[in-house]
């Protein structure tokens, strides 16, 4: 099947569904495509609850973003038995959990998501193919002309789709390796980027962030939901990697940003699971929460398993081959079921017992039909992509306050001429397949900060846009751009770019170069779209 339309959008996660929004609300024809069953990455198929900015229910973050927000909420009000607290609440919180002033399933993201999208799909402006996968991409000197797909599952079949810009908003950077577009993997050298936490000596493609393959649970006390021994609990059971303080199934583990040893157990006290607070593991990304619902309406809240026990750092997801992609995508799932099967069997209790039987798999939350045995989510948790080689790089020095203040910098992230977006979050690297040698925790301090357009540009490509994690930061600055509403937040503006860039008949690069351009393009964000393109100066110079 070939098919054509003005603006083709590969990859369906949040950057990818932001594009796509953009790009129809400006009026194009889109084609969405996305590998797994649901859209909405990182929320939905990956299962992971928002980690946003302390400002995110009045301010940074576009518009488009808080309104997904508000019908998330607005789903638990129409659909669920809500307290009348909870139901009043302008700041609902279904799960209550510590990550998020918005933590809930992700069925509910994908809801809202599928309702957001609904109106196009009815008018037949936007097409959506899941179950598909980029296979080839085919390219004419410095355009893409054409990308084609394989079936991944579902009923899509391979498809050959064209278009005038091509927007990679996938997890891994799929479009970016497949036309040959210039672009970096892995750890640059502080040589490289003269970075102040870059790796010295020389560049380590293979260092990557871990990813992880989240699970949901419930907890049935007096009840047993031991899952089968994973084939390989043995080695996951025994395994004490030298960068972590003993071994990784415990409930021990270390601050991010001290490297300090701390323990943090599954409950602080019995009443935990059904609705109890404290500073412990199951409160943490708790997905839904007892006391949020009606009583009767749960016995136990259910909770999501996205901890440094699970965070697989045997090898990485770029730069290597199918084979050994699949093979590590393989032990990631085994290192969760091992990490749930040490908890259920192994693990010191909080009442001085040991294991846990009453944890039950919560999988039919995260996936449709026959939910896996484990509870494990659709896809993995994906933290670092590969990055193109932008018209500008995001370095440390643009945002990290230790950087910038031994670089002599001025207070407060960079200001940005060509910023078509905000973002907030700490310098966040999880522990790194590293080169051989797996390492820890990179943990800095920043300034909320500006996404350039020209990190969102390729160097050489003419109607490629970087739509998600893909744009050009670096293996650190990733740790600060790479969450849901900054992958939102760019997603956004390569789709409005796309639109824009048909509108005017100016190519992607003219609009960044022309300061009239430019000027319009920000307009158009700001103006139509409601994106914000500036911190308050308060705000710009804080540390987070």
């Amino acid at each position: 099947m070939d098919l054509e339309t003005d603006v083709l959008v590969v990859g369906g996660g949040l950057g990818g569904v932001a594009a796509a929004l953009a790009a129809l609300r400006l009026g194009r024809r889109v084609v969405l495509t996305e590998e797994s069953p649901w859209l909405g990455g990182q929320l939905t198929s990956q299962a992971v609850p928002p980690d946003e900015n302390a400002w995110v229910e009045t301010f940074g973050a576009p518009a488009s973003y808080r309104r997904l927000r508000a019908e998330i909420r607005d789903h638990y009000r129409r659909h669920y038995p809500l307290t009348e607290s909870a139901r009043a609440a302008a700041a609902l919180n279904p799960g209550d959990g510590r990550v998020s002033p918005l933590c809930h399933e992700p069925k509910a993201a994908l809801a809202a998501i599928q309702a957001t999208l609904a109106p196009y799909l009815a008018n037949r402006r936007l097409t959506v193919l899941t179950g598909t996968r980029p296979r080839f991409v085919e390219t004419g000197g410095d355009v893409v002309t054409a990308v084609r797909f394989e079936a991944t599952g579902g009923d899509a079949g391979d498809v050959t789709v064209r278009a005038p810009y091509v927007l990679d908003a996938t997890e891994l950077g799929d479009v970016v390796e497949k036309s040959g577009t210039e672009s970096v993997i892995g750890a640059e050298s502080r040589d490289q980027t003269g970075e102040l936490h870059a790796l010295p000596g020389p560049p380590q493609p293979l260092d990557q962030q871990s990813f992880t393959w989240c699970f949901a649970l419930d907890y049935r006390e007096g009840e047993n939901w031991t899952i089968d021994r994973p084939a390989g609990y043995g080695f996951w059971r025994d395994h004490a990697p030298d960068y972590w303080p003993g071994p990784l199934l415990s409930w021990t583990d270390v601050r991010p940003d001290s490297l300090a040893v701390r323990t943090h157990p599954l409950f602080t006290d019995a009443a935990t699971p059904t609705g109890g607070h404290g500073i412990d593991r199951w409160t943490f990304r708790r997905l839904l929460s007892v006391r949020t619902f009606t009583p009767g309406f749960l016995a136990s809240d259910v909770t999501l398993v996205n901890w440094p026990q699970n965070d697989y750092v045997l090898g990485p997801l770029v730069g290597v081959g199918p084979a050994e992609r699949q093979r590590h995508l393989d032990a990631a799932m085994q290192l969760s079921r091992s990490l749930l099967y040490w908890m259920q069997t192994e693990a010191p209790r909080h009442d001085g017992g040991t294991g846990y039987p009453g944890l039950r798999p919560r999988g039919d939350l995260l996936r449709d039909g026959v939910p896996d045995d484990a509870g494990l989510a659709l896809r993995p948790y994906v933290r670092e992509s590969r990055r193109i080689a932008g018209e500008v790089t995001v370095v440390e020095e643009h945002v990290g306050v230790e950087a910038r203040r031994t670089a002599g910098l001025p207070p407060g992230s960079e200001v940005f001429p060509d910023s078509v977006g905000i973002g907030c979050y700490r310098i966040d690297l999880h522990p790194s397949t590293g080169a051989g040698t797996p390492r820890s925790y990179v943990d800095i301090a920043c300034h909320p900060f500006q996404v350039p357009l020209g990190a969102l540009l390729p160097v050489r490509m003419e109607n490629l846009i970087a739509a998600a994690k893909n744009i050009a930061t670096t293996h650190v600055t990733n740790g600060g751009y790479r969450l849901h509403p900054v992958e939102w937040t760019i997603g956004e503006a390569a789709g409005a770019l796309a639109a824009h860039c048909l509108e005017t008949g100016l190519p992607p690069r003219a609009v960044r170069a022309k300061p009239v351009a430019l000027e319009r393009f920000q307009r158009l964000l700001t103006g139509v779209l409601g994106a914000e393109l500036a911190w308050p100066e308060r705000v710009r110079t804080s540390t987070v």
